[in-house]
């Protein structure tokens, strides 16, 4: 497989290509991309097991390294995990190339700066409670690189996602993770193929992730942030069923239950708002667990 520098001459003349040329070219190589994930589902689910257990027996945090095109990759798919799941914001982190400004404005220089890799991670107090997951195309990057050796000197749970074999960055940690995506239609635009690939990634890895630590019941987003009148309504959908109740007695218990989704199924189960709260923190928060210490399925 070439790498992803590599220039594939099947498309040195596509800025003169008829337009739905170019088009189903660009669409082949996204599912080339996408395809690319099939040979590292082990390495997937091997990543994602070890890194739901670091962070269910502490209260260590899911934490991004990127630069350029894949830090905001990362960054893209942690801000999902608030809403989506309730992971609280104070256990996710992002460490950039460029610090945040580079989410909006290019910092390519950045990505060289291994010193400020290393000021970032002593900054936050990166340790061995942590997962850290480092995206990086190349797999050379030395912002990346720098900060994903320092996070695993200090005992942090490491995972490497890059789209070229035998780099750096993959032998640097315990879990590294290949997307093969070869050579790009556009010569060294990794924002196509290998981006795909690795917002694919990152999206089944924090998902997996969520699943193993009892954010997801029955298929439904339990813990999701009920923060406006749509998910209200979605909320009220996931109580009725999981309860069988009517969508009236699903609202007046997210009211009791002050939106949470969790405490509101509980409560249609016939629990007081006290009592859902006193279950579901007996059973560190996870609604199965909670519904399984009623002696129910």
């Amino acid at each position: 497989m070439p790498g992803t520098e590599a220039i594939d001459p099947r498309y040195a003349e596509i800025d003169n290509w008829p337009t739905i040329d170019a088009v189903t070219a660009m669409i082949e190589g996204q599912r080339e991309a996408i395809e690319a994930l099939n040979s590292q589902a082990d390495a997937i689910a091997a990543a994602c097991a070890a890194a739901a257990q670091r962070l269910l027996s502490s209260q260590g945090r899911l934490i991004y390294v990127g630069a350029g095109t894949s830090g905001r990759v990362a960054v893209q798919d942690g801000v999902e995990l608030t809403p989506t799941f309730g992971w609280p914001e104070e256990r996710l982190l992002y460490l950039l190339a460029g610090g945040l400004p580079a989410l909006i404005e290019s910092a390519e220089g950045a990505e060289d700066d291994v010193a400020d890799a290393e000021r970032q991670i002593a900054e936050h107090a990166v340790n061995a409670a942590d997962v850290v997951v480092a995206v990086a195309a190349s797999g050379r990057t030395p912002f990346t690189l720098r900060a994903i050796e320092v996070a695993r000197a200090r005992g942090a749970l490491t995972i490497a996602i890059a789209n070229n074999a035998s780099t750096p960055i993959l032998e640097a940690v315990l879990h590294p993770i290949l997307l093969g995506t070869g050579s790009e239609i556009i010569s060294g635009s990794t924002r196509m193929k290998a981006g795909t690939a690795q917002k694919a990634a990152v999206n089944i890895i924090s998902t997996t992730i969520m699943l193993k630590l009892g954010k997801v019941y029955q298929g439904q987003m339990v813990d999701m942030i009920v923060s406006n009148a749509k998910l209200q309504r979605r909320a009220a959908g996931i109580v009725q069923m999981l309860t069988s109740c009517s969508e009236e007695e699903a609202m007046a218990a997210l009211k009791r239950g002050e939106n949470s989704i969790s405490k509101a199924v509980l409560i249609a189960k016939g629990n007081t708002p006290e009592g859902a709260a006193k279950l579901l923190g007996d059973n560190g928060g996870i609604l199965g667990k909670a519904i399984a210490a009623l002696g129910e399925k």
